[in-house]
């Protein structure tokens, strides 16, 4: 273990699931701090799509997200939600199985990251990394918090792919607030520094899900404001990375928009497809 994170065991265990087994989706979703009413809703639609394992960004730090940690209990999931820092956000993390073990991050904002080993008895075992890397903040600490909490991820990333990834496939998600390196189009706003945090994912083993599955396509998690001819400069904030041993186990990355286009949040969600447990050893090369 590295000193860039620590380890908790929690044993919460959900319902199990009977369908599918050997296939588990994650869906990971920015709800834009979303009040108990909408927070309702997003959920309505989420339980619809049935993933086995939620990652939810931007969580708000207030009662709206301990209703909807619970509104997941009473549907079966196990969860973890922390307490919300200084900031007011969080992520929370849900999955149909037993959350057996949390790793928390070192840092001030330690709310906005979870890392977490799922057992999921009817499908298999997976390590899911959850992140909400802040904006760039006010004029009074543009990029401060930023800068920390990615350096605090990238400290601890190679350590928690090394302990996760052993037996078992790790996938880190969620609203990174950065692009990849070749981002279409490019936009001047973003530093090196920026494109560096996306690049140490690939220096410590891991891939980008999204674009192991679909090179060369672009689509866009979030739109800027409105320009004047009408048009909105579109933005890939929203990642899932998979650890190299593991990315052929990988059947589906896409975005769903539908999260966005009918007012869940202002983010599509991104759904992660992968195989896990026995019925997934064939499959690895």
């Amino acid at each position: 273990m590295t000193s860039a994170f620590s380890a908790t065991s929690i044993g919460c265990r959900g319902r199990r699931v009977h369908d599918h087994l050997g296939l588990a989706t994650v869906v990971t979703w920015n709800v834009q701090r979303a009040a108990v009413s909408r927070a309702r809703r997003q959920l309505t639609w989420l339980l619809a799509v049935q993933p086995a394992v939620l990652v939810l960004t931007e969580v708000s730090g207030s009662q709206a997200g301990e209703s909807t940690a619970q509104y997941l209990r009473d549907a079966g999931y196990c969860t973890y939600l922390p307490k919300a820092g200084a900031d007011g956000y969080r992520v929370l993390v849900a999955a149909r199985g037993t959350i057996d073990e949390v790793y928390t991050l070192d840092s001030p904002l330690a709310a906005r990251f979870a890392a977490v080993q799922i057992d999921m008895p009817d499908r298999g075992r997976l390590a899911v990394i959850g992140m909400y890397v802040p904006s760039r903040g006010s004029a009074q600490r543009r990029n401060v918090d930023k800068r920390a909490y990615q350096d605090s991820v990238s400290s601890a990333i190679p350590g928690l792919v090394e302990r996760l990834a052993i037996d078992q496939p790790c996938v880190a998600v969620g609203d990174l607030n950065v692009l990849e390196p070749d981002h279409h189009p490019r936009y001047r706003v973003f530093g090196e520094w920026e494109y560096d945090f996306y690049r140490s994912f690939g220096d410590n083993g891991m891939c980008d899900a999204f674009r192991l599955r679909n090179p060369g396509t672009w689509e866009y998690s979030w739109f800027g404001r409105e320009q004047p001819d009408g048009s909105r400069n579109g933005y890939r904030f929203d990642h899932a990375f998979i650890d190299r041993a593991h990315a052929s186990l990988v059947t589906n990355c896409t975005y769903v928009h539908e999260a966005r286009t009918l007012g869940g949040s202002d983010h599509s969600a991104l759904s992660l497809t992968i195989l896990i447990g026995e019925k997934s050893e064939q499959y690895r090369m």
